[in-house]
């Protein structure tokens, strides 16, 4: 993502949800975020997260993020995960 660095766009169906991306077994996290209008699929993963985004229409926003990536933006969320 320009101006985000450790953070990218998941460019593929936006139909796939975040467990389809991350695999079976994957912890997926429904947040919700004060930032943020949509409720925030989050899941961690050996080298990072990933962050998803789900629109009312049943579309996702996936973001691929490093580990410093993951971190940053989960805190600007106001979000956290336990350890």
């Amino acid at each position: 993502m320009r101006g985000c660095p450790g953070r990218s766009i998941w460019t593929g169906d936006d139909r796939l949800t975040p467990a389809d991306l991350a695999g079976t077994g994957a912890s997926v996290h429904i947040l919700h975020s004060r930032t943020a209008p949509d409720p925030v699929h989050v899941v961690r993963l050996e080298a990072g997260g990933l962050i998803s985004y789900a629109k009312a229409d049943g579309r996702f926003v996936h973001t691929l993020n490093t580990p410093e990536g993951f971190a940053r933006k989960l805190t600007q969320l106001g979000v956290a995960l336990e350890a």
